[in-house]
């Protein structure tokens, strides 16, 4: 079968055709468009790898990058019906690194407290809630994903930008995956590293990562549950962060499995338990739990290195019925370890952890995920 492609939008970005015949993959290099002019390209397919009813879409190499119409919008996916033998399309606009974004999905920030008391450290902190878009014309309850260093993740004026995490909930909202509860906890500055360290005080004299987590998950979550329309189960309960706030998420799910279901690991800071002695716990019913890692090819020689052996961990944990992990591995070769790329991977793992839909999904890059079911 031979697909045809008119784009008023010419630039120097591959094309892909992506559908039903590859599961979805908008980076498949087996099924990059052939470029015959500035405007046209094309693809012939064979007939064995398609389905009688072609469902597809174009993009230039990932969900951030997919086809849009003309005022900016989500197209459809086309279908096609194999006995024609020929398609022509035309793509009038395409999303660039995940925008265009738009003020009506944008979801609503507000702030939870200015000064939230934490009587496991006797301290204060601001804390965030971000809520979908139509929270409150809504009567729906959400899951709900806790992260750290709130400072980085979607206002300006952090010294290292942020995760853009409002522009993707609007991503997500517009592919109709928004529906998440966003709590964000601003990290403590001079405190964040005691806070973040679990128990080693060869790294951070008088470790609180103890107490922390018991904060997130004794005092912080029952307040979040009772003022907001959440989901309280753990089947939709999450944590996560970035660097040692990532470190600190996987204590949080390991040691409080019965809360968290869901970890999200960006870049964590895996030098700080070299040797992987993460409290683990016997289960007569190992919980099942998700985990989403993500770590850049740029953030030093060993990051790469120490994800591939945390999962090993994984692994062996698992055999000795401690968890049932389902675990993602998405390792970018050009990432360093900076927001701008941790806003890059936020969409693909909300969709993974929470929605895991293969059809038009906002995930992107298999081919460079390691993934075991």
């Amino acid at each position: 079968m031979r697909f045809e492609l008119y784009t008023e939008e010419s630039d120097e970005r591959t094309i892909y055709i992506t559908g039903n015949f590859n599961s979805w993959n908008p980076k498949d290099r087996r099924f990059q468009l052939t470029q015959t002019d500035p405007n046209h390209y094309f693809i012939e397919l064979e007939d064995q790898i398609l389905s009688e009813i072609i469902e597809y879409k174009f993009t230039k190499g990932g969900w951030e990058n997919v086809e849009l119409d003309k005022y900016g919008n989500i197209t459809p996916n086309k279908k096609a019906a194999k006995s024609l033998g020929i398609t022509s399309d035309i793509v009038e606009k395409w999303r660039f690194n995940w925008g265009p974004f738009k003020d009506e999905y944008f979801p609503i920030a507000e702030i939870i407290s200015e000064e939230f008391y934490i009587p496991q450290l006797e301290r204060y902190r601001k804390v965030w809630a971000l809520l979908p878009y139509d929270y409150y014309v809504s009567n729906k309850n959400y899951p709900v994903l806790y992260l750290q260093d709130a400072q980085n993740l979607f206002n300006e004026g952090s010294g290292y930008g942020n995760w853009e995490i409002d522009k993707k909930l609007s991503i997500l909202s517009e592919y109709g995956r928004g529906d998440v509860i966003i709590i964000a906890i601003e990290h403590g500055s001079e405190e964040r590293i005691k806070e973040y360290i679990f128990d080693n005080d060869n790294v951070a004299n008088g470790s609180e990562g103890k107490k922390y987590i018991r904060f997130i998950t004794d005092t912080l979550k029952p307040y979040v549950d009772q003022n907001y329309r959440t989901k309280r189960d753990r089947d939709n309960t999450g944590i996560g962060g970035s660097s040692l706030g990532a470190l600190i998420s996987i204590y949080s799910g390991f040691l409080y499995p019965e809360v968290y279901s869901k970890l999200l690991i960006f870049s964590p800071s895996l030098w700080v338990e070299p040797n992987n002695n993460f409290p683990m716990m016997s289960f007569r019913v190992p919980f099942k739990t998700k985990i989403y890692l993500y770590g850049g090819g740029q953030e030093g020689s060993k990051m790469v290195k120490r994800i591939h052996i945390f999962e090993e961990y994984l692994k062996r944990w698992e055999k000795k019925n401690l968890f049932d992990f389902e675990f993602k591995t998405n390792i970018n070769p050009e990432g360093t370890h900076s927001e701008f790329y941790w806003s890059q991977e936020f969409p693909r793992a909300i969709e993974w952890l929470y929605y895991n839909n293969t059809e038009n999904p906002v995930e992107v890059k298999p081919h460079q995920q390691s993934i075991k079911n």
